[in-house]
């Protein structure tokens, strides 16, 4: 009976906890983003959540600022940071991504990709996490509390023989990587009807791998661009590999057209989401000639269930003010927001009466482009970090890998 409430009090607790959100990691030494103030997403469980990717038009062409180098193999062999091993492994899995996605391999793309992965993951293929076994239990225990289940009662419902031979609860306690982490996730969504957890939950980590890529992303994106490996099980299994983490995180890095003046606005659309750097400087604009106080977040929209949500957003109500000003309907403004998450933004009415209007206010050309204001939220942050951190700090690691290239 005591094992039957036990089952009971964790299916309560998981069932609460498996949803399909995506989940950031836990084990760089960059964090990585919650969502910001008009990102409709659920309550962080295990751990912290991240926004969505979204795919937006995938270029045909690449876009880059110069030709491909004559020997990339060369060249990012002297691109590669000494320590990087295996050196031939690493090199051929970038060549890879970059040959399938039809990114131009010179130094400037080559070495942004680099610079990502140094700072998510110091090139580890399956990222330790110091002290991953604490953090998972610590949000367990935090989510049991606020279903009033012990935490005892959840231990005991996993002690149950997992299908790798040892319990649930040992191996959250011998937990080091976060693809571990994914596995023991995967079996207990695959025995969830033994373990009398809710039919159907969902494996609740949902970014990983060497660049930290959003399942969702990886998923969206082998529907509309051939995955060129053969896959040795789901797609998510291959976000957790070393060759499908690159592949993914160069792809949602470098594989959309911007105008970005430098590559840090392509670090910070990494960390919040394509064009948010674009549509930050759009905030702005649209704050200063409103004189609403509007936080430059990258979102221009509310979303519920991936669709724009009935309630406005801040920049929503916002531009209602400037209805005259620029001649468009509440509903031409929505047609365009609509179109924040693509390149097409830059051509809609309402972005360019916006900035003309700013540009003539102003007496000159405003910035087309801004770092995104979002704090940065993960069970390891101890002090205040956000987007432009995280942005600045990879464009650093550009900068240096640049230096090896000259």
């Amino acid at each position: 009976m005591k094992r039957t409430a036990s089952l009971l009090g964790l299916s309560v607790l998981l069932g609460a906890c498996a949803t399909p959100a995506p989940i950031a990691p836990v084990a760089m030494p960059a964090p990585v983003l919650t969502p910001p103030p008009e990102a409709s997403q659920p309550v962080a469980v295990v751990p912290p959540l991240t926004p969505p990717a979204v795919i937006s038009t995938l270029p045909t062409a690449p876009t880059a600022p110069r030709p491909a180098a004559a020997n990339p193999r060369q060249l990012l062999g002297k691109l590669l940071p000494d320590y990087v091993k295996p050196r031939d492994g690493w090199r051929d899995d970038i060549l890879g991504a970059f040959n399938a996605l039809q990114l131009n391999a010179n130094a400037e793309n080559l070495c942004a990709v680099i610079a990502v992965i140094e700072q998510e993951s110091t090139f580890q293929a399956d990222p330790v996490v110091p002290g991953l076994p604490k953090i998972v239990w610590s949000k367990i225990g935090e989510k049991a509390g606020g279903y009033y289940v012990p935490l005892g009662l959840v231990k005991t419902a996993l002690l149950k023989t997992s299908p790798d031979g040892r319990s649930y609860k040992a191996r959250i306690d011998s937990l080091r990587t976060e693809g571990e982490m994914n596995e023991l996730f995967e079996d207990m969504a695959a025995e969830a009807q033994s373990l009398n957890l809710p039919v159907g939950m969902k494996n609740p980590i949902r970014t990983g791998g060497p660049m930290q890529v959003s399942v969702e992303f990886a998923e969206a994106h082998v529907r509309a661009w051939p995955y060129p490996y053969a896959r040795r099980g789901s797609v998510r299994s291959e976000v957790f590999s070393r060759r499908g983490g690159v592949y993914f995180g160069s792809a949602i890095l470098l594989q959309y057209p911007v105008n970005y003046s430098q590559m840090l606005y392509r670090f910070a659309d990494f960390n919040a989401g394509r064009y948010a750097s674009r549509n930050a400087a759009f905030q702005l604009a649209v704050g200063k000639l409103s004189g609403s106080k509007l936080t430059p977040d990258g979102d221009l929209l509310r979303y519920q269930n991936g669709a724009p949500a009935r309630a406005a957003s801040s920049t929503q109500q916002a531009l209602s003010k400037l209805r005259g000003k620029l001649q468009l309907s509440e509903a031409d403004m929505l047609r365009d927001l609509k179109q924040e998450k693509s390149f097409g933004f830059i051509d809609s009415p309402l972005y360019r009466k916006v900035m003309q209007l700013a540009d003539s206010q102003q007496g000159g050309r405003v910035p087309r482009e801004a770092l995104p204001q979002i704090r940065l939220q993960s069970p390891k942050i101890t002090r205040k970090l956000t987007t432009a951190w995280f942005a600045e700090r990879v464009d650093w690691r550009y900068q240096q890998c640049l230096q090896r290239a000259r």
